[in-house]
C-alpha cells in the first residue's frame, strides 16, 4: 500500500474513532432538564424556565391570593383558557416582571404578594386584626431595624452544640426513629419519622387513606407519596430544603452546610430572646436560624423555596427539647407555610438502632389504569 494510502486509512480510521466517541459520549450525558413549556401545555409567560420550577410558582400565586388551583384553572384540564382570572393572571405576571425590570435593576422586589397579601384582589386599605391566633411568619428583612446584632456566629453554634451535648455525642448518632401523633384540619394522626446518617430521613403519617410519605436520600433525591395520588419526586429546592432536615450532625455540620453564617438583628419568640444567624448555601435562598440566649437551643428555623415569582417560606419552630442517650432532641415541632400550620409531637425516640434501607426508597410508580373494553 502507498503512503498515500495508508495515510487515507489512518485518517478513516482516526475519524470513525472519533465518531463513535462522540456518540458514547452523546449517548452518556445527562439529558438536559426540560424548559416549562416542553412540559406543558399552553405555556406563555413563564417559557424558558426549568420545569420543576412551575408547580412552585403555582403555589406561591396559591398563597400569595389565598386562592386554590380552580380560581384560574379549568378542573382536570389547566392548559385551557376558560377562566378570565387566568387571563388576568398572565396581564399581572407582565406587568410585575415589567415594574421590577424598569425600577429595580431587574431584581426582584415586587411580587403578586406585594399587592395582594392573602387576598384575590389587591389590599390597598390596611387591614383591621380581627385578633384570632395565628402563626406569624417571620421575615428575612427583621436584621434591618436598629435592634442589637448578635454574638459572632461561631460563639453561638459552640454554645448549640454544646447545649445539645457535644460534638462527640453528635457524631456518634447513626440513626434515630421517633413516633408520634400530629394534628391535621382537627384529627389526630400517628406519626413515625425515619432518619439515617449521612443524609436520610423519611416520615410516615397514617390517615384514613393509608400513609402520606416524606422521603428524602441524600444525592437520589426525594420524593412525596400520598394516599391516591401519583408520587411527586421533589423539585431541587425541595431537597435542598429536605436535607437540612435529613443531616443527624445539623449542629456540627453548620460551617459545611452553610458557605457563610453572619449574625443579625436579635428577635423575640414568645417571652425568650434570640441570636439570629443568616446562613448563605451556593445557589439557595438564605436560611433563618434563631437560638434561645439563654439556653444555645435553636428554637426556629426560617427556610425559603425559590419560585419563578417569588420566595416561599417555610418556618420550623423546635421545642420540649429532651435528653436522648447523652444528644437533647425536640420532642415537638410546629411547622408552617403560607397555607396553614401543624404540629408533631413526639411520644419516643430510639437512637442508633438498625433502619432499613427500604425506609428511603422511592417505590415505583403504579401501572397506569386499564381503559374500559371498547376505548
Amino acid at each position: 500500500m502507498t503512503d498515500r494510502g495508508w495515510k487515507s486509512l489512518l485518517a478513516a480510521t482516526c475519524t470513525a474513532a472519533l465518531l463513535m466517541m462522540a456518540l458514547t459520549l452523546r449517548a452518556q450525558a445527562p439529558q438536559a432538564p426540560k424548559t416549562t413549556e416542553q412540559a406543558f401545555k399552553n405555556i406563555r409567560i413563564l417559557k424558558g424556565r426549568p420545569a420543576d420550577q412551575l408547580i412552585p410558582t403555582m403555589q406561591f400565586i396559591s398563597a400569595a391570593l389565598g386562592v386554590e388551583c380552580e380560581f384560574c384553572h379549568v378542573q382536570g384540564a389547566f392548559d385551557k383558557d376558560d377562566k378570565k382570572p387566568k387571563q388576568t393572571a398572565r396581564v399581572m405576571m407582565e406587568m410585575m416582571i415589567s415594574l421590577n425590570a424598569d425600577n429595580f435593576d431587574g431584581h426582584r422586589e415586587v411580587t403578586c404578594n406585594t399587592c395582594h397579601r392573602g387576598s384575590p384582589h389587591p389590599v390597598a386599605t390596611p387591614v383591621i386584626a380581627s385578633g384570632d391566633p395565628a402563626v406569624e411568619i417571620a421575615s428575612m428583612h427583621e436584621e434591618e431595624s436598629q435592634a442589637p446584632v448578635g454574638p459572632p456566629a461561631d460563639q453561638v453554634i459552640e454554645k448549640y452544640v454544646q447545649a445539645l451535648g457535644g460534638a462527640a455525642a453528635i457524631q456518634k448518632v447513626t440513626s434515630r426513629v421517633e413516633k408520634g401523633n400530629t394534628e391535621v384540619m382537627g384529627q389526630k394522626m400517628a406519626i413515625e419519622v425515619y432518619a439515617k446518617a449521612p443524609d436520610k430521613r423519611a416520615s410516615y403519617m397514617t390517615t384514613p387513606k393509608g400513609d402520606s410519605i416524606t422521603a428524602y436520600n441524600g444525592s437520589a433525591g426525594g420524593w412525596l407519596g400520598n394516599p391516591g395520588r401519583p408520587i411527586h419526586d421533589m423539585s431541587l429546592a425541595e431537597a435542598a430544603a429536605a436535607s437540612l432536615d435529613a443531616d443527624l450532625h445539623f449542629a456540627t455540620d453548620l460551617k459545611t452546610i452553610f458557605t457563610e453564617l453572619k449574625p443579625a438583628t436579635q428577635a423575640k419568640i414568645g417571652d425568650h430572646t434570640t441570636n439570629v444567624l443568616i446562613g448563605t448555601r451556593t445557589n439557595q435562598p438564605q436560611v433563618k436560624l434563631y437560638f434561645d440566649q439563654q439556653s444555645g437551643l435553636l428554637v426556629r428555623m426560617l427556610r425559603f423555596s425559590d419560585t419563578i415569582l417569588g420566595l416561599m417560606p417555610t418556618q420550623i419552630d423546635y421545642a420540649d427539647y429532651r435528653d436522648v442517650n447523652g444528644v437533647k432532641t425536640p420532642f415537638r415541632w410546629t411547622l408552617a407555610r403560607p397555607s396553614g400550620a401543624f404540629t408533631i409531637q413526639i411520644d419516643s425516640v430510639q437512637q442508633n438502632v438498625p433502619i432499613d434501607d427500604a425506609k428511603f426508597t422511592r417505590p415505583p410508580d403504579p401501572p397506569p389504569a386499564a381503559k374500559p373494553a371498547g376505548q
